[in-house]
């Protein structure tokens, strides 16, 4: 997070110092999430230059008034209505203590709070949004935005009463927060599992009947297709081409937890399918040397693929190979939000609603994925380098699947 790599920067904000009322008006516009990034997270004695960057060494937050602190938030979470509690850590950074509070987005949005909420008089409330590194009161077209969004939580927040904590491979837990360099991976050895699933914020509900998130069945369970049937990959080659010999093929599918099946397909993929090729000009001693699909494109639309799709769809994600093409199917198609237009062009893809949030955190953890809208154009980037036509996006006029091509470099059908 001081290095803003892995999480926006529009997910961040720094503070030099504890002052309740800015943590909590940032605190709010984070749970109400209105761009649905998945929250977001205050670091507290961390100050910053004029680029938005964290100075270091950290100024850090004084020893003796962090317990303080703490005690203080307890009371002014009850300020937001409806009740909302983040979580908070203190780390040692720099040989400093730095207060971090993280805020997932809220399952009870939209979120208000005092203006002043150090004030024992003023009790004004006000509906906090975020827009870019900076908090507002929404008004006009965010407020009804906000509004609408009412109840609206990404389908992996959602709290699934079908899945126990047997269901949940806590040896993929601790593999995770080792990769994620979490020092929970420690700690988790004196934890249940409900206990470190709760630090992870993988659990929903009152305290009296505690729901497992489908996030973590997705992400942590060795058979997620018990929830949410055909999670798999399935990817099909035609070495003559589907129209030419629909007959000759092979079809390999793979399951297990989501970065299972991704790591799974991709290696695949990686070991059968993406060829170097190599060709010597007369004129010059360095050889040409270009794939016929590079690998990095392919990673990035099958990991979009995945964290995209609708888990509640009963369909599952398709590759087919092509000598010509490979082509990625996923349900359902691009929101609403996403004009025609920049489907045609086929370069950035904004929506305004993210279907799994944190599945996206967890793939970002894992270096499967960047930041927010950055897939379509790293695939386009990675096709350009190798010298590849671009890829082109296809869906249906009700936008219930989501087609990408990516072509094969030219040169390749050279060699046929």
């Amino acid at each position: 997070m001081l290095n803003k790599q892995k999480i926006e920067s529009n997910r961040i904000e720094f503070k030099k110092e504890w002052n309740p009322t800015d943590t909590y008006h940032s605190i709010c516009a984070f749970a109400n999430d209105i761009d649905n990034l998945g929250g977001g997270y205050v670091l507290i004695g961390v100050d910053q230059d004029e680029n938005g960057k964290a100075i270091r060494p950290v100024i850090g937050v004084n020893p003796d008034t962090l317990d303080r602190i703490q005690q203080d938030m307890m009371g002014f979470n009850n300020m937001i209505r409806p009740f909302y509690c983040p979580k908070t850590s203190i780390e040692d950074v720099d040989g400093k203590r730095i207060l971090v509070i993280w805020t997932p987005v809220g399952v009870d949005r939209p979120y208000s709070v005092r203006i002043d909420v150090a004030s024992k008089d003023d009790k004004q409330e006000a509906l906090y949004v975020r827009c870019g590194t900076s908090n507002f009161v929404a008004k006009d077209e965010a407020l009804e935005q906000l509004w609408n969004m009412a109840g609206r939580v990404p389908f992996d927040s959602w709290g699934n009463p079908n899945i126990t904590e047997d269901d949940i491979d806590m040896v993929l837990v601790w593999d995770f927060l080792r990769k994620a360099k979490s020092r929970l991976a420690v700690e988790m050895k004196r934890m249940s599992t409900l206990e470190v699933l709760d630090c992870m914020d993988l659990l929903t509900g009152p305290a009296e009947r505690r729901l497992i998130k489908n996030v973590a069945a997705m992400m942590f369970s060795d058979n997620p297709e018990a929830f949410f049937p055909r999670t798999q990959i399935s990817v099909v080659v035609f070495p003559e081409g589907l129209v030419n010999n629909p007959n000759r093929f092979s079809e390999n599918t793979f399951k297990g937890s989501v970065p299972t099946i991704i790591r799974g397909a991709l290696r695949y993929i990686k070991d059968v399918v993406i060829m170097e090729y190599v060709s010597k000009p007369k004129n010059r001693p360095e050889s040409d040397r270009w794939f016929n699909f590079p690998y990095q494109a392919i990673e990035e639309a099958v990991v979009n693929a995945m964290y995209h799709r609708d888990y509640q769809e009963q369909q599952e994600v398709e590759i087919v190979v092509e000598p010509h093409e490979i082509s990625i199917l996923s349900i359902p198609g691009p929101d609403r939000s996403i004009s025609e237009a920049a489907i045609k062009e086929c370069q950035v893809l904004r929506s305004r609603f993210n279907r799994n949030s944190r599945l996206g955190d967890f793939l970002k953890e894992l270096g499967l994925t960047g930041v927010c809208s950055s897939g379509i154009p790293a695939i386009q980037e990675e096709l350009d380098k190798n010298g590849s036509p671009l890829a082109t996006i296809e869906t249906d006029e009700d936008r219930l699947c989501f087609l990408i091509r990516i072509p094969v470099h030219p040169r390749c059908l050279e060699f046929k």
